[in-house]
């Protein structure tokens, strides 16, 4: 079985080829596995729903009580202009020598506080709780990584910026506000690591090499509306949902290719017929004698690459161009996530990990398929800096009732990035 408890990790280390300093890595790992557990149900324990700004900020101040000790510089960056909370950026200065590190979580979940889904529980390793795996067992593993290094000394002349949003489950707008400081992390970063839930089929563990992009879009169509004796006619036309049905038909049809999907997810028509201004609720009156006027559409496009999602969003644009006698019909792209696309860099960074692996005794990871993965902050700085994703806490069901980790997964996650950020950590800059 590639999952391990502590103790079976720290077991290998003295055998592997591992260094002093990393074999005490293990030790701190192991002994401290009871004190990280207790960490992780505190912050699960407290709801930080995207819009429950008090939540968000209280996970907040959990990590910075976490982080300074450990010798970071803990700022809070208000983000009430942008209706959310904030975010934490954490600084830990070095000897300025080795590659710059940038650890990437988020102090948000998607369950608000009137969420039935809470509590803390537990059944032998695997424990349930709102948000434990996404992102809160992530943000465990960075603290129990980085305490890890302190007591091995690796910690000492590492540079490594922590960003932690506080919105990546509902962001805020505007988004270059939401996401200014983490573009700007990137931008000073070598290398990214990014902690959401590390990808898991079976025994075999994946790295996350490339992320899709997660772009909104709306489409909406007019008609001339009267009687339905006259629909198809060259006085009335087709009417606006039988031209909804013409377009989304022909992006079914046309625009298929490897991960590119497009997803159609409310749809309302009528006379009248309208969606909320987030996009999730409509409303629509109508009549079967009655040739409906208007027709809205929401629904969400993913890409590999910037130039696949260019490439959608001009085909889509003229397919929509075309009308259906009588009517009209227009489409609107929302700021978004940005893609992760596969580099050889980052598969390179992957490599590393795999090094790290061999040397822990561990079983080698595979490359994750993009397509089965969601998007990620990682993405905005994935222009900037190699990146790789993954690099939490394993477990499943995400996003809902029932969500779960593994907790014996949380020191083996920490015991590879702790070693894994002492090697990069290590390498000179521009190389």
């Amino acid at each position: 079985m590639i999952l391990r408890t502590a103790l079976a990790a720290l077991a290998l280390l003295t055998t592997a080829a591992t260094s002093a300093p990393e074999k005490r890595m293990g030790e701190v790992v192991a002994s401290e596995a009871p004190r990280h557990e207790a960490l992780l149900e505190k912050l699960v324990l407290q709801n930080s729903g995207s819009l429950n700004l008090a939540g968000v900020k209280a996970v907040g101040e959990m990590m910075r009580a976490e982080l300074a000790p450990l010798g970071f510089t803990v700022d809070w960056v208000d983000m009430t202009a942008t209706g959310r909370a904030g975010h934490i950026v954490a600084t830990h200065k070095g000897n300025g020598r080795g590659k710059r590190i940038l650890l990437i979580g988020h102090l948000d979940t998607v369950f608000e506080p009137d969420s039935p889904f809470t509590g803390w529980k537990r059944e032998g390793d695997r424990v349930t709780g709102p948000g434990v795996g996404d992102d809160k067992g992530g943000l465990v593993v960075i603290v129990a990584a980085l305490r890890a290094m302190q007591a091995a000394g690796t910690l000492r002349n590492a540079d490594i910026k922590i960003v932690l949003t506080g919105d990546e489950e509902k962001t805020g707008a505007p988004l270059d506000v939401a996401r200014r400081d983490l573009v700007d992390a990137g931008k000073w970063a070598d290398i990214a690591l990014e902690y959401e839930n590390v990808a898991r089929d079976g025994d075999q563990e994946y790295a996350t090499t490339a992320r899709r992009s997660s772009t909104n879009w709306e489409l909406v169509t007019t008609g001339k509306t009267g009687h339905s004796s006259g629909i198809f006619n060259a006085s009335m036309g087709y009417g606006a949902v039988y031209e909804m049905a013409r377009i989304l038909d022909e992006f079914r049809r046309t625009l298929a290719e490897p991960n590119l999907t497009y997803n159609a997810s409310v749809v309302v028509g009528g006379t009248p017929a309208a969606l909320d201004d987030a996009g999730v609720k409509g409303t629509a009156e109508g009549k079967t004698n009655v040739i409906p006027a208007r027709a809205v559409v929401r629904g969400d496009l993913r890409s590999l690459t910037p130039e696949q999602d260019a490439k959608a969003k001009a085909a889509m644009t003229a397919i929509v161009a075309r009308h259906l006698p009588g009517t009209q019909a227009s489409i609107h792209f929302f700021e978004g996530y940005p893609s992760m696309p596969p580099t050889a860099a980052n598969r390179a960074l992957m490599n590393e990990l795999n090094a790290v692996n061999r040397d822990l005794g561990l079983p080698e990871m595979l490359e994750m398929d993009p397509a089965k993965r969601g998007a990620a902050d990682s993405s905005f700085v994935a222009a900037d800096a190699v990146t790789l994703g993954g690099m939490g806490v394993a477990g499943g069901g995400a996003h809902a009732v029932g969500e779960w980790v593994d907790l014996t997964s949380l020191p083996r996650q920490a015991l590879r990035s702790a070693v894994l950020i002492s090697r990069l950590a290590a390498q000179p800059r521009g190389k």
